[in-house]
C-alpha cells in the first residue's frame, strides 16, 4: 500500500473509529491521558506496517488490540502485575481482533469523564471534541475561536488535572448527572457541530460525527427522559440532520437552504425532531437554548419554501435565544432572519453593526452574509468584495469554492 493511500486510510479510521477506541482504552487502563497516548501509538504502527502488509478487514479492531498489546508491555516493564494487567492479558489471549466491538456505552462514559467537575467549561469541551470527536487542536481552535496554543494548554491541563484527582472512567451516579449536565449537552453539540458544518478539509458534512453526537444525544433522552433540554438538543439535531441528504449535490458541494430540493428533506428524522420537541415543552417551564434552536429548525422543516418560511416568528426565537445566551453568531443568525422578514437593507444595518463591533474578525460567516445582503441591495462590486474576503477567511474548500464562484457570478 503506497505511503500517501496508507496515511489516508490511517486518518479516515482515525475520524470515524476514534472515540470507541480511546473508551475502550480508558476503560481498560482507567487514565484517559494515557488511553489517547497508546491510541496514537498504535496509530504510528499502523502507519509503518500497513504499506508492506495492507490494512486490516476491521481497522480499528486492529487498532485496539495494538494499543492493549503497548499498555500491556508498559505494564510488564514497570513490574505491575497485578489484577487488572493478568485480566487485560487473559482477555486480548481469548479474544481476535475480528471478534473486538466497542461497548456501546463507552463513548458516553467518555464524554462525562471528560467533563469531570474538576475541570474548567473551557477545558471540558477542548478535550471532548479532541478525545471524542477526533478533531485536531487547528479544527478545535476554529470550531470555538480561539488560538491553537490556548487548544493545546486546554487539553494538556485536562488531561493532567484528570489524572490527579484519580477520576474514573464511568458514567457517574444520578445525583452528579446536574454537575455534569450542562457541559456534556454543550460538547455533544458541538460535536454534531462540526459534522453539521465541517471547520476545515476537503468535505462540506461529515455525516459520522453528526451520527456520533446524535446517538449519544438519544442515549442521554434515554437515561433522562424528565429534563427538558435533553429532549431540545435531541430535536434540534434531528431537525438538523434531516436536511444532510439535501445540502450536497452530486460532486460534494454545498448546497445552501434557498436551493435544496425539500423532497429530499427525511419526513420521518422530522417528525422524530418535532416529537421530541413536544415532550420538551410538556415537561414545562421556559424553553432553554436548545429547544429555542429546535424551534428556529421546526420553522424551516414545516415550510414549503424560503420566501414562505414563517421569518418573523424566527425573529421572535432568535430574540428570545439572545436573551438567554448573547452570542455574535446567533446575532448573525438573527440579521438573516430580520433580512428576510424586514428586507436586506435592515438585515445589513445589523451585520454592519457587528462589523464595526469587531465581532468574528477571522470567520467567514460575517462577510459571507454581508456579500449576500448586498448582492441582493444591488450593490454588486461591494458584494463582490465581501464575498471574496469570506472566500479567503473560508477555511472548508468546499465553503471556499462556493464563495469563489458567487464572487465571480456577481
Amino acid at each position: 500500500m503506497h505511503d500517501a493511500v496508507t496515511a489516508a486510510a490511517v486518518e479516515a479510521v482515525w475520524r470515524i473509529e476514534s472515540a470507541r477506541i480511546v473508551a475502550a482504552l480508558a476503560r481498560i487502563t482507567g487514565d484517559l491521558g494515557l488511553a489517547e497516548d497508546l491510541a496514537q501509538e498504535a496509530l504510528v504502527e499502523a502507519l509503518e506496517q500497513w504499506p508492506s502488509v495492507g490494512a486490516p478487514r476491521n481497522p480499528g479492531a486492529w487498532l485496539t488490540a495494538v494499543a492493549k498489546r503497548r499498555a500491556i508491555d508498559g505494564w510488564r516493564r514497570r513490574e505491575r502485575l497485578d489484577d487488572r494487567y493478568r485480566a487485560i492479558a487473559h482477555e486480548t489471549a481469548e479474544a481476535g481482533e475480528q471478534d473486538w466491538e466497542p461497548i456501546p456505552d463507552d463513548v458516553l462514559r467518555l464524554v462525562f469523564t471528560a467533563c469531570s467537575p474538576v475541570l474548567s467549561r473551557e477545558s471540558q469541551v477542548a478535550l471532548t471534541l479532541r478525545v471524542v470527536g477526533g478533531l485536531t487542536t487547528t479544527e478545535i481552535g476554529r470550531l470555538l475561536l480561539v488560538p491553537v496554543p490556548t487548544v493545546q494548554a486546554r487539553i494538556t491541563r485536562a488531561k493532567k488535572a484528570l489524572a490527579a484527582a484519580h477520576v474514573p472512567f464511568e458514567t457517574p451516579e444520578p445525583a452528579e448527572w446536574a454537575s455534569r449536565l450542562t457541559a456534556v449537552l454543550g460538547v455533544v453539540y458541538l460535536v454534531f457541530t462540526e459534522g453539521h458544518t465541517a471547520t476545515s478539509g476537503p468535505e462540506w458534512l461529515r455525516p459520522d460525527l453528526a451520527e456520533e453526537a446524535l446517538r449519544l444525544g438519544r442515549m442521554l433522552a434515554g437515561l433522562l427522559p424528565q429534563e427538558p433540554e435533553v429532549h431540545g438538543l435531541v430535536a434540534l439535531m434531528e431537525l438538523q440532520a434531516s436536511r444532510f441528504a439535501a445540502r450536497r449535490g452530486p460532486a460534494g458541494e454545498p448546497v445552501l437552504l434557498a436551493d435544496q430540493d425539500r423532497t429530499r428533506w427525511d419526513r420521518a428524522q422530522i417528525a422524530r425532531g418535532r416529537a421530541a420537541l413536544a415532550r420538551a415543552a410538556e415537561l414545562g417551564g421556559a424553553p432553554g437554548p436548545y429547544a429555542l434552536q429546535a424551534a428556529i429548525a421546526e420553522q424551516h422543516a414545516i415550510a414549503p419554501s424560503v420566501p414562505a418560511t414563517d421569518w418573523p416568528a424566527i425573529v421572535r426565537l432568535y430574540d428570545a435565544l439572545l436573551r438567554l445566551r448573547a452570542n455574535p453568531v446567533v446575532e448573525l443568525n438573527r440579521a438573516v432572519a430580520v433580512s428576510m422578514a424586514s428586507g436586506p437593507a435592515a438585515g445589513l444595518a445589523l451585520v454592519d453593526d457587528l462589523a464595526v463591533r469587531g465581532v468574528l474578525p477571522a470567520n467567514h460567516l460575517l462577510p459571507s452574509i454581508r456579500g449576500e445582503l448586498l448582492d441582493r441591495l444591488g450593490r454588486t462590486e461591494e458584494a463582490r468584495d465581501a464575498l471574496q474576503q469570506a472566500a479567503a477567511l473560508a477555511t472548508n474548500d468546499r465553503v471556499r469554492a462556493v464563495l469563489l464562484a458567487k464572487a465571480a457570478a456577481g
